[in-house]
């Protein structure tokens, strides 16, 4: 099985779990609140990952870089509001709703990647990605 597979699976697992814990979490507290919380300890554990490398000098290093650094932060932004929409969504609906449509990421994300990133899209891959649109809508449904 390739590595990026097993990275992918790992991050769909933790993903959901994301939606499990912040679910029941969320009950009866702000979702921007919450979300804050999370980055914080986001931002803690994957410092101690980078500790743990030995790869805190690279820090150093994508601050000089200004293009990449300036993707970083868009990047950053991008899912810092993805995660206050994702709470404030879980806040009021069912996971069983609200997880389908965040996966609609996916669809969205190849939609950018074909036309900013110019990556190619077989007709095979695109009836995948349109799949997974309908599918996504359809779980989400009542």
């Amino acid at each position: 099985m390739p590595l990026w597979l097993i990275y992918a699976l790992l991050s769909a697992v933790a993903a959901a779990l994301v939606a499990i814990f912040g679910k029941i979490g969320l009950q009866n507290i702000d979702a921007n609140s919450a979300t804050a919380i999370r980055s914080v300890i986001m931002a803690l554990f994957l410092l101690g990952v980078i500790a743990v490398q030995g790869k805190f000098s690279q820090l150093g290093d994508i601050l000089t870089q200004k293009k990449a650094l300036s993707f970083i932060v868009l990047s950053g932004i991008a899912g810092a509001l993805s995660w206050l929409f994702y709470f404030l969504a879980l806040k009021y609906g069912k996971v069983s709703q609200v997880g389908p449509i965040d996966k609609l990421s996916v669809v969205i994300a190849v939609i950018l990647a074909f036309v900013f990133l110019g990556e190619k899209i077989s007709w095979i891959n695109a009836a995948g990605v349109a799949l997974i649109a309908v599918g996504a809508l359809l779980v989400a449904v009542k």
